[in-house]
């Protein structure tokens, strides 16, 4: 049953205008039939993240899931977590066969009805992904049911307004994503440029015509020749973790004493954003891990091995988990300064020494404790922290100011994409031609 919509377009279901899922493997498919094979995990809103990472494989070695056939111009839509909008077009340039999961929906638009970019963007419209977030079922592992998804109502402007509102929206969107790909290149030179600074700071000083010496650690070379070295467990008075709190997340309040895990700990501070708590009574079974001013708390084990941050000062009890390491220096070595020395190069090195792929199991005490640490005079070391507290935070200004702007231009993206498929933006031949002056 067709409609219309508020600008006169006619809207009919996405079944009527399109075929879904029209071709598949079947089970007399012979072994040796190779093609490359499309994931949902290789899909993001942006389209294929990487082609590189399509595979090449025969059907006899291929999952069970791998069974959707896609032709060029074809749209993907994933009907798995449709929040995530894992959205492809197909170009023309198919290498060979592609064969996608049946996680996708292919959805391969009748000509004469719908334009193949027309229909992409339109279902990757905000409008079209809250409707999907709407109809998906399931909580956990939210998905869309076959029925629902083909009968999603599609508008349907003329063709020539279709091929106008796709031309439009192809160049203005190469425009947007030209600009936020400049800018995450200058994220990457301003955190390189960090590291860079932090780098020589900690194991060269502030004064560049100091003279040096070999310092005998395998991950500095060089160091101020007045400098010393010594192992983390010379220059602490403790090296340890908490553990999990018995009944683990059952145990923990709404509000107590805070209870640091790995999730808190960045390398630009502590998160308190997820932060869980425990009772008084919890945190006195776990003495052994209870916080301290001037704690550097290091992550050890997972994902984010290597995080690491001072306690803040505004922080005056607290306790942390078995995922988090307590650094607790002394008289010779600063905690800020030791925060930043394994922050740098020279100290994530040192973490990861030894440990590659995904045998990255995690730290033991024994291993933090054999780390060297170049050993300026504390004043010396002061001097440092406070010049990198300065450089530091004005990175953090830029890279905020960076941010917010890949963050306009990605929502600025998304509410022009909305626009020109609901109509509430009409596209001229003048406007295309504007747009395509400045791809």
């Amino acid at each position: 049953m067709k409609a219309y919509s508020e600008n006169g377009w006619l809207v009919d279901r996405l079944k009527d205008i399109a075929e879904i899922n029209a071709i598949s493997l079947g089970v007399d498919t012979p072994d040796d039939f190779e093609f490359s094979y499309l994931e949902i995990s290789n899909v993001d809103y942006y389209g294929i993240v990487s082609k590189d990472a399509i595979e090449r494989i025969c059907f006899e070695d291929a999952p069970s899931r791998a069974r959707r056939r896609v032709r060029a111009h074809d749209v993907l839509v994933s009907s798995v977590r449709p929040n995530l909008q894992a959205i492809a077009h197909i170009d023309n340039d198919i290498d060979g066969e592609l064969i996608c999961s049946t996680g996708f929906n292919v959805v391969t638009p009748n000509p004469v009805k719908i334009i193949d970019r027309f229909l992409y963007y339109y279902i990757l419209s905000e409008g079209n992904r809250q409707h999907f977030e709407a109809i998906a079922k399931g909580v956990g592992y939210p998905a869309l049911d076959d029925k629902d998804f083909e009968a999603t109502d599609i508008p349907l402007p003329p063709i020539p307004e279709q091929k106008r509102i796709a031309a439009y929206l192809d160049a203005s969107c190469a425009v947007i994503d030209r600009s936020v790909e400049i800018k995450q290149k200058q994220l990457e030179t301003l955190d390189a440029l960090r590291k860079s600074i932090i780098q020589k700071a900690v194991t060269q000083g502030l004064n560049p015509d100091v003279e040096v010496r070999d310092s005998g650690a395998l991950h500095f070379r060089q160091i101020p020749r007045h400098w010393k070295v010594d192992r983390l467990k010379d220059l602490t008075s403790k090296i340890g973790s908490g553990v999990t709190p018995r009944g683990g997340a059952a145990s923990y309040i709404v509000e107590g004493i805070p209870l640091i895990r790995s999730q808190n700990v960045h390398f630009d501070g502590v998160v308190f954003d997820d932060i869980a708590f425990i009772d008084e009574a919890t945190h006195a079974q776990m003495s052994n891990s209870q916080l301290t001013k001037g704690d550097v708390l290091l992550n050890i084990t997972g994902a984010s091995i290597g995080r690491c941050a001072v306690l803040p000062e505004t922080v005056e009890i607290g306790n942390v988990n078995q995922h988090v390491c307590i650094l607790r220096s002394w008289g010779k070595l600063r905690p800020q300064f030791l925060n930043y020395f394994l922050i740098s190069d020279a100290g994530q090195s040192q973490v990861f020494a030894g440990f590659t792929g995904s045998s990255r199991e995690g730290l033991n005490f024994r291993q933090i404790g054999q780390f060297k640490v170049p050993l300026p005079d504390p004043q010396e070391q002061q001097a440092i922290v406070d010049r990198l507290d300065q450089q530091v935070s004005e990175f953090r200004r830029l890279t905020n100011c960076i941010t917010d702007q890949i963050t306009t231009l990605t929502a600025y993206r998304k509410s022009l994409i909305h626009e020109c498929v609901t109509g509430k933006r009409r596209i001229s031949g003048a406007d295309v031609a504007e747009v395509e002056a400045h791809v």
